[in-house]
């Protein structure tokens, strides 16, 4: 669907809105649709359009130039080499054969390699460099690993308008230009932080730190909704990629024959009469975004497997690979669990998550189902998180 739309006069989103898209990289559940957001800047004297679109939906990008009556574009500044963004740009040399392609060193190289772009249609520029469009100047600001090697920011200083890619995205097919429901936004955003941006965190961090002192009145990201207040944004990053872990305990599991529910179940109780909040995830059912959103915050993760094979259940597997992979901001971990005849259910898990930096907490796994010993040993657990989260201070303690 077009997205033709005025950020600020001579300043356009051209991109397009994907309602029925519900997987990114075969990977990641997109519940809520997508855009793919590109940005037309007419200067006095130069034409930069900021991004293109998905390969899906070149026409889409097509048609809004041509409603704008876009003849001449002289560069396509490419924040980010990845496909969603890029993917449109061999169309667009052969449209507008004059334009340059102007991105990092690195981006060149990439867009090279994916996209087989000629190395003489390309500009590259480095941190902190300009671009003059005649009365607007386009500040190129390197934001490396975020999510990619090569990715960099655009500031259009007179307009304080900051083009941002991925950065601060959210996948949310809405029609608003603008935020206007930020419930929802904050929710969409977070999810996308979490299966994106987490493992990043710590250059996240640096990357904020470049760009607190610029005067914005805008933040234009490539996925979801413009923010024209950007502190709501802003300020939701800097809660999510900070130290500072929630009294929560996240609970994914599997239960094949009801004893490891048992425990689950008892387990829940036996934390919230604890005063601490539990998020629970049944691995047949959920939603692994959910799950990784769940992780953002939480202090303590606690993973429920019976053993298969001599070691954890495959769904298991995966959600435990997906949160070392996700970089969480954890403090400790344990396994709760049943076996039948034996297995290396633990050591399986603990090896698989070395990014994790945790304190591995007694596990409890059991033979059959649950008897009173394995509840109390489940009581013993949950005393010793909430003494852990006691001893490290961690936040939104309850009465």
């Amino acid at each position: 669907m077009s997205a033709l739309r005025k950020l600020k006069p001579k300043i356009h989103s051209v991109g397009a809105i994907d309602w029925d898209r519900r997987l990114f990289d075969e990977l990641i559940p997109m519940p809520d649709g997508t855009s793919y957001n590109a940005y037309l800047v007419r200067g006095g004297e130069k034409t930069a359009l900021i991004d293109t679109v998905d390969p899906t939906m070149t026409d889409v990008l097509m048609k809004n130039l041509n409603k704008l009556e876009i003849k001449v574009i002289d560069y396509v500044i490419t924040n980010h080499a990845e496909q969603d963004h890029s993917g449109s740009l061999p169309q667009i040399l052969d449209i507008y054969p004059n334009a340059k392609v102007v991105c990092t060193p690195k981006c060149k190289l990439m867009l090279m390699d994916l996209l087989l772009i000629p190395q003489d249609k390309f500009i590259t520029v480095d941190d902190g460099e300009t671009l003059s469009l005649g009365d607007k100047t386009l500040e190129f600001i390197n934001a490396p690993w975020v999510h990619w090697p090569e990715t960099m920011l655009t500031y259009l200083r007179e307009d304080r308008i900051l083009f941002t890619c991925d950065f601060f995205g959210s996948h949310l097919a809405t029609s608003d230009l603008f935020v206007t429901d930020e419930p929802t936004v904050y929710e969409a955003a977070k999810r996308y932080y979490a299966e994106i941006m987490m493992p990043f965190r710590t250059t996240i961090k640096r990357n904020l730190e470049k760009i607190k002192d610029l005067e914005m009145e805008i933040i234009a990201p490539s996925h979801g909704p413009v923010y024209n207040n950007p502190d709501f944004i802003l300020n939701a990053y800097t809660d999510w990629i900070s130290d500072e872990a929630k009294n929560e305990v996240i609970i994914p599991y599997i239960s094949m024959h009801e004893s490891t529910k048992k425990m689950v179940d008892y387990f829940v109780g036996v934390l919230i009469e604890r005063g601490i909040t539990v998020k629970q995830f049944n691995l047949s059912k959920t939603d692994i975004g959910k799950l990784a959103m769940a992780l953002v915050d939480a202090a303590t993760i606690v993973i429920g497997s019976p053993t298969v094979l001599v070691g954890s259940h495959p769904n298991v597997v995966y959600a435990v690979y997906l949160a070392n992979a996700l970089r969480p901001k954890l403090k400790f971990a344990s396994i709760i669990g049943s076996y039948g005849w034996g297995g290396k259910m633990i050591e399986q898990i603990t090896g698989m998550i070395p990014n994790l930096k945790v304190e591995i907490l007694e596990p409890v796994v059991i033979k059959g189902i649950p008897k009173e010993e394995d509840f109390k040993a489940l009581d013993r657990l949950a005393e010793e998180i909430l003494n852990k989260h006691r001893e490290h201070n961690i936040v939104k303690m309850k009465d």
